[in-house]
């Protein structure tokens, strides 16, 4: 059932696009880029970030800033007793921030890696409420600039799609940054999508529908259709693996069938049982991870 507020929401837009859909259309895609309060929203949450604020310590706050807002990235080094095994970026979902990631770069840092985690525009340190795909593709192209590239993308969720879009150059005016490999967890494949599934959440009508795909258009500067992450993986060649589960109730389990229809170089592996958040955390995930990147680096060392 919808909440109070959803339903007030929802008869706001319907009374806004009887008299202008083009209105409607921006009042709801304004809804859709105010990114969400950043106060912990479950009990596992608030745990889970007061458990992680020790490791974050270590980290070196770097800002980042680009057009159109501004990034943090926080950069771990590489063990000074290890060989080095290559500079990772990881990039967290909508919602989110660098702090929920930090078993898995604990992980990689502990495997060799020099990791540097992004707190995107509106999120975890990053000032702002605001957030769109193309200020993702920019706050990493901030951090591919500041940190002189990467050698691996790992991303969860919206972070996921939103290596794989940079990595393709889909975003207008921004290069594309190709690393060696690519992972992605519970990510989005296209967002045509997701401008779909907002309208019917939203309870859009048609011409209240196609002013937000319009509006969206015009401020990305491509047609929706463009920004399909799945396709532009298929051209990338790099190996990318697609960590995904059946059982997600947030991104289907379509978005990675579709990503690894793609192409030879996408490996498509199920974790099941994980849902949309937990996955990012679980040991099998982590483990997975950190061994397909050690893959890479393991070909390089022969």
């Amino acid at each position: 059932m919808a909440s109070f507020g959803l339903k007030v929401i929802r008869l706001a837009l319907s009374g806004v696009a009887r008299f202008s859909p083009d209105a409607a259309g921006r009042a709801a895609f304004r809804l859709f880029a105010t990114t969400p309060g950043r106060r912990p929203r479950t009990a596992k949450e608030k745990e889970l970030f007061a458990r992680s604020e020790g490791w974050m310590r270590q980290a070196e706050r770097v800002p980042l800033a680009f057009a159109g807002g501004r990034a943090i990235a926080h950069r771990f080094a590489a063990r000074p007793c290890q060989s080095f095994s290559g500079r990772v970026l990881v990039v967290h979902g909508w919602g989110s921030r660098a702090a929920y990631l930090s078993a898995l770069t604990e992980a990689l840092v502990a495997a060799g890696h020099e990791v540097v985690a992004l707190d995107l525009p509106g999120h975890g340190a990053a000032r702002g409420r605001t957030l769109t795909l193309p200020m993702a593709v920019r706050a990493i192209d901030a951090a591919w600039q500041r940190f002189g590239g990467f050698d691996y993308f790992c991303g969860h969720s919206f972070g996921g799609a939103s290596l794989a879009c940079a990595a393709s150059g889909l975003v207008p005016s921004v290069p594309a940054h190709r690393p060696r490999r690519l992972v992605t967890i519970g990510s989005p494949s296209e967002m045509t999508w997701l401008f779909k599934d907002l309208g019917r959440f939203l309870k859009l009508g048609p011409k209240a529908q196609v002013a937000l795909e319009n509006h969206v258009e015009r401020i990305a500067g491509a047609p929706l259709s463009a920004f399909d992450a799945a396709n532009g993986a298929g051209r990338l060649k790099s190996p990318m693996l697609v960590l995904h589960a059946e059982d997600d109730k947030e991104v289907p389990a379509l978005h990675a069938r579709r990503y690894a229809a793609s192409g030879p170089n996408v490996t498509l592996e199920w974790a099941n049982g994980f849902g949309h958040r937990r996955i990012v955390s679980a040991e099998p995930v982590i483990d997975r991870i950190v061994q397909f990147l050690a893959e890479d680096a393991a070909r390089i060392a022969a």
